[in-house]
């Protein structure tokens, strides 16, 4: 049966298509419920978590982008809630696009210590141009500061957006689906065309393994392997690394990229190794991590990426309860 209800749910989200892109954080399972709005609630704990990404900060006018979540589980209707809200700043930061987005995750128990958790996500989203920081060559040509005559041929956009996931997990697997902006917004700046939001798939999944020490040593640590499939349009990439948790410590090593399959200027797509230093203390995670560019653009500009995430957790009476007989074996960043 959890066969193919996995079947069944991969099937769903593959016939809706794959078609502009996403931003990408290394540290996706600090804030897992931007990667699907399944884990709203799956930490039984009350979440709240911050993120901030500065990509290729060598090159001026690199990326900057963010996340503030939050989310709990409601273990009276076994179902969790979430908020969603991004932001990013393309370039010299002319180009903005924010997003806030509402997430539902409902929890069935298959059975003893396996879940399944279906999800729908309803957003608003926000796309403009800061002609302010931006010269063209007409103003150039003409004297005195004046604007450019491009400012009046587009307008800030505002669109839904929609997306889902699915959910299946145990103590030390969890495996999951997602697939947002399934509405394709249009995200044209321009009156004159449509450009739609092309549809991003998520396969996303790991395990988790418990070290155990001799009779001598007390050992109590634990190595988590996992991975991100992502495809949007005609791009797509696999996030594959591990962490090792050894409280309060966590340290972890990721590869991005896709080496088996060429893109489609000819080179070889495989685009950074990244690594995660995390600290837990409390209610409390900190984790930094820094991308190490390994495609072309990081050989010739020495481009890396930074990103550091703040995660602030707390339990009340009724989520204790549900915490002593579920646990959700995500990693931590």
């Amino acid at each position: 049966m959890t066969i193919r209800i996995l079947n069944i749910a991969l099937l769903w989200l593959l016939a809706m298509g794959t078609w502009a892109q996403d931003q990408q954080f290394t540290q996706f399972y600090a804030m897992p419920t931007a990667v699907s709005p399944s884990f709203a609630g799956a930490s039984v704990q009350s979440r709240i978590g911050m993120q901030y990404r500065n990509q290729w900060s060598a090159i001026p006018g690199g990326f900057n982008a963010g996340n503030i979540t939050f989310d709990q589980f409601m273990p009276n209707i076994n179902s969790g809630i979430g908020m969603l809200v991004s932001y990013d700043q393309a370039g010299s930061g002319a180009l903005r696009s924010s997003t806030v987005a509402l997430q539902y995750a409902y929890e069935a128990r298959i059975k003893r210590n396996l879940f399944f958790r279906p999800s729908l996500q309803l957003g608003y989203g926000q796309k403009a141009i800061d002609f302010e920081k931006l010269t063209f060559y007409d103003q150039l040509i003409r004297e005195g500061d004046v604007p450019s005559l491009e400012a009046g041929t587009v307008r800030p956009v505002n669109y839904f957006d929609m997306g889902a996931g699915m959910l299946l997990y145990s103590p030390k697997l969890w495996l999951g689906v997602s697939a947002f902006h399934n509405n394709a917004p249009d995200v044209s700046l321009y009156d004159t065309q449509k450009t739609p939001l092309a549809r991003k798939l998520s396969v996303h999944g790991g395990y988790r393994i418990r070290l155990k020490g001799n009779s001598l040593r007390k050992l109590d640590h634990y190595m988590v392997v996992a991975a991100n499939y992502m495809a949007q349009q005609q791009f797509d990439q696999l996030d594959l690394g591990f962490y090792y948790e050894f409280s309060p410590m966590i340290l972890g090593m990721w590869y991005r990229g896709l080496p088996m399959k060429g893109n489609t200027y000819g080179y070889f797509n495989h685009d950074a190794l990244a690594f995660l230093l995390g600290f837990q203390a409390g209610n409390y995670r900190v984790g930094y991590s820094y991308d190490i560019t390994v495609s072309s653009l990081g050989i010739a500009s020495s481009a890396g990426s930074h990103e550091i995430s703040l995660v602030y957790q707390w339990t009340t009476k009724h989520n204790q309860r549900a915490k002593k007989i579920r646990i959700m074996p995500c990693a931590k960043f």
